[in-house]
């Protein structure tokens, strides 16, 4: 059996020290501009350090459907009476109805984002 050839012809090319541009570094990209990455505001951070409703605070994702403008609440509007935000079952889901004032005092509220 004959031995493999060598695929590199002259060793000693690929140990010129004027060919080398710092190899330790080569993996190194630019370099940065100082500072901290939450100081410049980008579409990640944007909403650290901001007071934001919880999701079933009555402006919150979930809560909100439930108002008289949200889709949940909006369709007890269109169906009135009793439905409706003033009527017998509809008051209750208010923020200040008996069902809805207990999802808005146990769920609601504001959550603050650490920034």
């Amino acid at each position: 059996m004959s031995s493999p050839s060598s695929p590199i012809k002259n060793p000693s090319s690929t140990l010129n020290p004027s060919r080398r541009t710092e190899p330790e570094r080569a993996h190194v990209g630019p370099k940065a501009t100082g500072g901290m990455a939450s100081a410049r505001t980008t579409a990640a951070n944007a909403s650290m350090g901001v007071d934001k409703p919880k999701v079933f605070d009555s402006e919150g994702a979930i809560g909100k459907q439930f108002t008289e403008e949200g889709a949940i609440g909006g369709l007890g509007q269109k169906i009135g009476g009793p439905m409706d935000k003033e009527g017998a079952i509809g008051k209750q889901f208010t923020d200040q109805g008996s069902i809805g004032g207990t999802v808005q005092n146990m769920m609601g509220g504001t959550k603050h984002t650490t920034g």
